[in-house]
């Protein structure tokens, strides 16, 4: 296994810290999707969570696999623009992207 192959499994926060990473699991349970152990660490079960939100909400986040890809970002990027965050849906977890998701996650648990 390569290191990239390592770095997929890992946690993938995309910029939260523990306490907004909490909210955003705390916010999936909280609309039917199990993240898991609300520990602050998005891991494969919080992203899997996630995937089937947006995919049930038809999003398309693609795969559900608990990868932070392209087509889980895009998915995230067009959930975020529900709520008039105005991104570009480009699967990339740019700066924007990240300022977006930690505005979102500002409450909850």
């Amino acid at each position: 296994m390569s290191t990239q192959d390592v770095s997929i499994l890992a946690v993938n926060n995309l910029g939260l810290n523990t306490t907004r990473a909490k909210n955003w699991q705390c916010w999936l349970r909280d609309t039917g999707y199990n993240p898991g152990t609300i520990d602050g660490e998005l891991g494969t079960n919080s992203w899997k969570a996630a995937q089937r939100k947006f995919n049930d909400l038809g999003l398309n986040a693609g795969t559900v696999d608990g990868v932070v890809g392209p087509n889980t970002i895009k998915a995230l990027q067009r959930y975020l623009n529900i709520f008039g965050y105005g991104l570009a849906v480009d699967g990339i977890a740019g700066t924007q992207t990240k300022a977006a998701f930690w505005d979102f996650n500002s409450s909850g648990c």
